[in-house]
């Protein structure tokens, strides 16, 4: 495994619920099936991974057709289950390092990469302390509306960045129809876990960016996460439901 070598200070209070870390932490023996409970993770990683792997190519000028376009770079995935975005990350020749809230997604997390030879960090525990500083990807995907103390948990992927550093993150919005979709449908219908949601902690594109501005990041025009019956879940300009944004030093 790769060891973190930087520093790390804790920033404010902690951001960690407990009660969201024992829900997630309690599903960690199916993160990696794509028809258990993180089945909608699964089909969702693809759709995040082409607009991260855009966003890297954009802002550090590497080839679109280039195989390991994080060569030579570090990248921190902060909520990252039981791995689905870090290995991608890894496979793209980035020194990799995953922080999760649940210890028990970190050893699933942990067992995977090395079954397949992956060399990726694995910690769990509060980003504030663990994170890495001088980070030129940071990833928080589906994470911001779990977390206590938002302004804090920015902070803190704003302090892992490099002056230069990019930042990717991905969150639903706070709409009459994410409370619909994604709250009350998918949950009941069974297509994620029930208590994954709650609607009151989503975050809107407006709060995101005042959020980002506080911790001194500038947020780019946001991409929606939308589903259709022909595409399945794709990049939109519908917001609605889910969105993904990058941000940088302002």
């Amino acid at each position: 495994m790769n060891n973190a070598t930087a520093t790390h200070d804790t920033i404010g209070p902690e951001t960690i619920r407990a009660a969201e870390a024992a829900h997630f932490g309690a599903l960690a023996a199916e993160w990696w099936n794509p028809r258990g409970s993180s089945a909608m993770l699964h089909r969702l990683n693809p759709v995040r991974l082409a607009f991260v792997r855009e966003a890297i190519d954009t802002h550090f000028g590497t080839d679109p057709r280039a195989l390991k376009p994080l060569a030579g770079r570090r990248a921190l995935d902060v909520g990252c289950g039981a791995g689905l975005l870090a290995e991608p990350l890894a496979r793209l020749g980035g020194e990799v390092t995953g922080i999760d809230a649940a210890a028990e997604n970190v050893a699933a997390a942990r067992a995977h990469a090395e079954a397949i030879g992956l060399a990726i960090s694995y910690q769990a525990g509060e980003v504030g302390t663990l994170a890495p500083r001088d980070q030129d990807l940071v990833c928080a995907m589906e994470v911001i509306e779990h977390v206590a103390h938002k302004g804090v948990f920015v902070s803190a992927l704003s302090a892992a960045m490099k002056p230069d550093g990019l930042l990717v993150i991905s969150t639903p919005n706070r709409t009459a129809r994410s409370r619909l979709l994604l709250v009350e449908a998918a949950e009941r219908l069974g297509q994620v876990p029930r208590g994954t949601h709650h609607w009151d902690d989503f975050v809107t594109p407006d709060d995101l960016r005042d959020l980002l501005a506080a911790a001194g990041l500038t947020m780019s025009a946001p991409r929606g996460i939308a589903w259709s019956p022909l595409k399945g879940l794709h990049l939109s300009d519908d917001l609605a439901l889910n969105y993904i944004v990058t941000a940088t030093r302002a």
